[in-house]
């Protein structure tokens, strides 16, 4: 696996910041600006009066992004390189949470959507270099740690987003919608209209430190990293490969992610509402996501004491992924607060699943590294395809019935964890 000269880290040093805290400031609002569909899949659904599927079209459009920009992004990556990557992911994500002013300005869903989109397209490149990056900048038997930090900066973020943009859109909205079926057309409409302005003044200032960052990248001392690069061992047994799917145990962490992010994004952006299919009132539920984040900031910290010196990153994918199966099963047949309480602790099931796969997946490549890491961030399309599915379930049936959908989710991941990435390992290692 490629990595890094000994001597980069200490001339980063000299030039400006470490590249572990410039990653994790990108990780940080990449949480921020993801974590908020939470609040936007609910807030939506009234201001546009929308059902449960379409709603959840919210996490679709923006994860959509990460399978259709997975080949522009690796192409983007080969020509301008990690860090310049990286400046026009946050360029990206700026444009997309620009189009939210007209968006709110008429109301408009389909534009909501399409700057959810844009937003989404700025971060699969973001993800495209970051990930990998982190992944190889030092020894590939702790990379699940310094991925556990970076989910901590991702996470603390998606504590912070639900809280922030929920305070400001969410609040004065329990029985909003009793209200609005007693007033006239024009009155409601009004009302309407007033409740899609509550996001202009919040994504204006996302947009404004989404430049920020993007200069201070930039002009950022962040080294390169040849990916291209392969030593002996690594270039031996990669002699004969010419395709990323003769690395079966890649394809197979590529749909074990796919499955882990739909199985993530259900568990985060879809307890505000199975709280108010409870009767939780939206000043309450409001606050449910950021204890599925918290949960995931401890299972980090849990990540970054026990990772690789008391347990490996392949051990801890079995657990977590064991967890999940154990948590989803009792949220199905659990009173409401207690199964609340379950979907929240998923975030603890999840927290090292991502740390944990991508050093698996990425194990052996070698000159492949960037096509590799590009699939991967195909991979978190799973966010774009389950939550509406659940969405759809929940129209059918109900909201605490509809989370069985996790449970083959949980165990393919389990599968993976025990055997899938060892599979055709004897021709990459």
């Amino acid at each position: 696996m490629a990595t890094i000269t000994k001597s980069a880290i200490p001339a980063v040093k000299k030039q400006g910041l470490n590249p572990i805290i410039i990653i994790g400031s990108l990780f940080f609002i990449l949480g921020f600006v993801a974590w908020l569909n939470s609040v936007l899949i609910p807030y939506l659904k009234i201001a546009c009066q929308l059902t449960n599927l379409e709603s959840y079209l919210v996490a679709s459009s923006f994860y959509i992004a990460c399978l259709l920009m997975a080949k522009p992004s690796a192409w983007l990556l080969k020509l301008l390189g990690f860090k310049n990557g990286m400046v026009a992911g946050l360029v990206l994500m700026g444009l997309g949470a620009l189009i939210f002013i007209p968006a709110a300005l008429t109301r408009t869903y389909t534009v909501f959507l399409l700057g959810l989109f844009v937003q989404g397209s700025g971060s699969a490149v973001l993800q495209s270099a970051s990930n990998p990056y982190i992944t190889i900048v030092g020894p590939p038997e702790s990379a699940a740690k310094r991925i556990s930090i970076m989910g901590i900066c991702n996470k603390f973020a998606g504590v912070l987003a639900p809280l922030a943009l929920g305070a400001v859109i969410l609040s004065n909205l329990d029985g909003f919608d009793a209200k609005l079926a007693l007033m006239s057309a024009a009155a409601r409409d009004l009302a309407l209209n007033e409740l899609a302005s509550r996001v202009i003044v919040p994504y204006i200032l996302i947009v404004i430190v989404l430049v920020i960052l993007s200069v201070l990248i930039y002009f950022s001392g962040l080294p390169e990293i040849d990916t291209d690069h392969e030593d002996e061992t690594v270039a031996a047994a990669n002699s004969g490969k010419t395709s990323i799917t003769q690395f079966p145990h890649l394809v197979l962490g590529v749909i074990a992610l796919f499955l882990y992010v739909g199985a993530e994004v259900i568990a985060g952006d879809s307890i505000i509402g199975y709280g108010s299919s409870h009767q939780i009132p939206l000043s309450t539920a409001k606050y449910f996501a950021s204890g599925t984040l918290t949960c995931m900031v401890i299972g980090y910290v849990i990540g970054i004491l026990f990772i690789p010196k008391y347990i490996t990153q392949q051990k801890a994918l079995v657990l977590c992924a064991i967890l999940g199966v154990v948590l989803t099963g009792l949220a199905l047949v659990t009173p409401k607060y207690v199964s609340i309480s379950c979907i929240a602790l998923l975030g603890l099931a999840n927290s090292l699943m991502w740390p944990a796969m991508w050093p698996l997946a990425l194990a052996g490549l070698g000159r492949f590294t960037k096509i590799g890491s590009s699939l991967l961030v195909m991979g978190i399309a799973g966010a774009a395809v389950f939550p509406p599915i659940y969405g759809l379930l929940v129209d059918k049936i109900s909201a605490q019935t509809a989370y069985v959908i996790l449970i083959p989710m949980y165990l393919f991941i389990l599968y993976y964890a025990v055997a899938g990435y060892k599979v055709g390992k004897k021709m990459v290692a």
